[in-house]
């Protein structure tokens, strides 16, 4: 095999590894987690480092989580070994001279890579992606807007604290104060902040009243959540 062979195969295996590392972040976004939890346990799932802190515990949460995390870790192994048995073949086949240009050919193929992850750094580009990913979920999963969204945020004991967007007021909460809900009483839900359309988060007070758009942060066991808020997991973080 060439040098330049070689550095190609180099520069296509980080841009493979990159997309597939985007593609699994996104299918744990497509079940209600923040990006960079999910990408940083998708990278350790790929990689194997068995790096786990709190976070790992989102990706038991659930079934789907689960099955979706066996998949990425049977993924990355089979790959890890497919790209590690390949470049073995690639380097017993150089002469010294070849390796040595080999490493110095290396720095092209790393700083596109370096330019694509900090072009998709930017706060307008990444906005957009998310847009596009948004449309591309709710057609996927079959989402309307006539369902409220809801995204995993932490973990506290058995319970959660998860972001609730009302794209639509649930009957029993429409123009209710959030003392007269049950919410707290019923099922355990505390309402902790409410975000108005275009406003900063506020605590939320016993004279709250649920609107369309609100974001609301709440704590509670999570399915009673997706149950009282009528709620399915959503995809973006903004």
């Amino acid at each position: 095999m060439s040098i330049y062979a070689a550095i190609s195969l180099f520069s296509t295996t980080i841009l493979i590894y990159w997309v597939i590392t985007e593609l699994f972040t996104m299918l744990f976004r497509f079940t209600g987690l923040p990006d960079e939890r999910a990408r940083f346990q998708v990278i350790s799932l790929l990689t194997g480092c068995g790096y786990t802190t709190k976070e790992s515990e989102m990706f038991l949460s659930t079934r789907r989580r689960r099955r979706l995390a066996r998949v990425t870790m049977l993924f990355g192994y089979v790959f890890n070994v497919t790209i590690v048995s390949a470049f073995i073949n690639v380097f017993l086949s150089f002469s010294r001279s070849e390796i040595e240009s080999f490493f110095f050919g290396m720095i092209i193929p790393l700083a596109v890579a370096a330019i694509i992850i900090i072009f998709m750094r930017v706060p307008k580009v990444r906005a957009l992606g998310d847009r596009l990913m948004q449309k591309l979920a709710d057609r996927i999963v079959g989402r309307t807007a006539s369902f409220n969204t809801v995204m995993l945020l932490d973990y506290i004991g058995s319970d959660t604290i998860a972001l609730i967007t009302l794209n639509h007021i649930p009957a029993e909460y429409a123009g209710v104060p959030l003392s007269q809900t049950g919410l707290k009483t019923d099922t355990g839900i505390l309402v902790m902040l409410v975000q108005k359309p275009g406003k900063k988060p506020v605590p939320a007070g016993a004279d709250t009243v649920f609107g369309l758009g609100d974001q609301l942060t709440v704590f509670g066991d999570y399915s009673v959540i997706c149950r009282a808020f009528h709620a399915r997991e959503r995809f973006t973080d903004g």
